[in-house]
């Protein structure tokens, strides 16, 4: 029996093409500051501007990164591996039906995403990054700047370490 192609559109796998050292530093540079934040508000008041400006964005991250635009960028904590490029769009871990080499339960000839952002996480120093609790998607951001949301701190609590959050108390029902 035949495999199906996948569906166009829909995501696979992606193995970024830069590794994750230079993107953590390149990720330095980009850190929020001052100017940073001042230049995005006036993308945002220019729609021509901000149209230029996230469609750079978004071809140099889908060349280098397979990113998927959701406007809400997990990059940083997954070894600059998209998680959103999971076929299940899992972003906070792999499923249960990645295979004991690694690869992915939906295209087994590729290996899972979430195998690619440890490996690249943990070889680059950032492994306890993938700890990090990330929220749902809002799919209302799709296609939006997720630089832009980032300079103008929208994406603060993107993900959090649920460590830090206290557990809730265990109530028994009589």
């Amino acid at each position: 029996m035949t495999k199906p192609a996948p569906r166009a559109g829909w995501p696979t796998p992606f193995r970024p093409r830069i590794s994750a050292s230079f993107s953590y530093r390149l990720h330095a540079i980009l850190a929020a500051n001052g100017l940073y934040r001042r230049v995005a508000a006036r993308l945002e008041r220019a729609p021509r501007a901000y149209r230029a400006f996230t469609t750079v964005e978004r071809v140099s991250k889908e060349r280098l990164y397979g990113c998927r635009m959701c406007g809400q960028c997990a990059l940083p904590t997954t070894g600059y591996a998209c998680p959103m490029t999971c076929p299940k769009q899992l972003r906070n871990g792999p499923c249960g039906g990645v295979s004991p080499d690694g690869n992915c339960e939906v295209h087994p000839e590729m290996r899972c995403v979430w195998v690619i952002a440890h490996e690249r996480a943990t070889a680059a120093g950032h492994g306890s990054d993938l700890g990090l609790l990330h929220r749902p998607v809002d799919h209302r951001e799709h296609s939006r700047s997720s630089w832009i949301n980032y300079w103008l701190g929208r994406d603060d609590e993107l993900a959090t370490d649920p460590r830090s959050r206290p557990l809730l108390p265990i109530v028994e029902v009589s």
